[in-house]
């Protein structure tokens, strides 16, 4: 099954903000991108499970910058399976912020609220 993906304004806003520093970084989004193509739910300890519901789950990864020389980047993302749909919410480096934005992922989830 072919993955689409999209992405939320505020991980575009910090994915334009980040490339600027981080120049291979849009390089590695098509390579992690081809990962969770493959592994939606990825694979190994690179990747947690944080909310988990029947419709929608979201994930954090690893997002392993070259540019960076082995420090990683953080990248929130919801999967959605029957849609065959991720959706990228956050993307941080470790160094400017320790966890992910709770309320981005509330704002995220809202959309499924019934």
């Amino acid at each position: 099954m072919k993955m689409n993906f999209n992405e939320t304004d505020e991980f575009a806003k910090n994915f334009k903000r980040l490339s600027k520093k981080y120049r291979s970084l849009s390089d590695d989004l098509v390579e992690f991108k081809k990962v969770v193509s493959e592994f939606p739910l990825g694979s190994g300890k690179h990747f947690v499970i944080l909310h988990s519901q029947e419709e929608v789950k979201i994930l954090k990864a690893r997002l392993f910058c070259r540019y960076l020389r082995g420090a990683s980047l953080r990248i929130i993302y919801a999967y959605q399976e029957i849609k065959g749909t991720i959706d990228f919410i956050e993307l941080y480096p470790k160094n400017e912020q320790i966890n992910e934005s709770r309320q981005l992922i509330k704002e995220f989830l809202s959309q499924f609220s019934k």
